[in-house]
């Protein structure tokens, strides 16, 4: 693992070490524009939905998972990706989700769909230190398997008048769940006190 690539975890049907590794080095390059960082600290969530969106775009170039062609199902519901020449209907198992996230353990989603996700742990560095000349850090990749029982539905808190967050699910015991399903994690980066910090004790946002 002195790359930082475990190949002992499990993977989709097809998925490979080199796909993931070409998927995060589009994902860092195409990210690394100041403009993308503007929006960041304005809105994070948009921003940590272009990331997913960038691994999607990435896994369909690189990988034998293609983006599903009927944008309304992926936008809306699930599945962002599926194995080429899957059978139809899709079984969980050829269905790959992409999700972003600059926090360590969570995985958030508007549905509870059994299948594969991959989640791309990023964050973002202003100073271009921790990797150098790279604005954004995709420091680790989870891949797990969720099944239907494994999501835990979170109500919503919008209110008419005072907005609010619409309702999600949430995977229960995250960190439990994700345990040994790092496929990638950058060997510059630990996480200390919740947060991943560089080696070298430098804080990052």
């Amino acid at each position: 693992m002195s790359d930082g690539f475990d190949p002992g975890v499990a993977l989709p049907p097809g998925l490979d070490i080199a796909a993931i590794r070409r998927a995060i080095q589009f994902t860092e390059e195409s990210l690394n524009d100041r403009d993308f960082i503007d929006l960041y600290f304005e809105q994070a969530n948009v921003f940590s939905a272009i990331v997913g969106m960038y691994g999607t775009k990435a896994l369909d170039s690189v990988s034998n998972y293609e983006k599903h062609r009927h944008s309304f199902e992926a936008q809306t519901r699930f599945p962002d990706l599926l194995r080429r020449g899957a059978p139809m209907p899709l079984r969980p198992a050829d269905c790959l989700e992409s999700k972003a996230s600059k926090r360590p353990w969570a995985i958030q989603s508007h549905y509870n769909h059994s299948g594969w996700y991959i989640v791309w742990r990023y964050l973002v560095d202003p100073t271009r230190t921790i990797k150098p000349g790279a604005y954004v850090v995709v420091w680790r990749v989870d891949v797990v398997f969720l099944e239907e029982s494994d999501w835990k539905y979170e109500g919503s808190s919008a209110r008419s008048g005072k907005g609010g967050r619409t309702h999600t699910f949430g995977v229960r015991k995250p960190a439990t769940k994700l345990r040994n399903c790092a496929v990638y994690q950058y060997p510059g980066i630990r996480l200390k006190g919740g947060k991943p910090v560089p080696i070298n004790g430098e804080g990052t946002k």
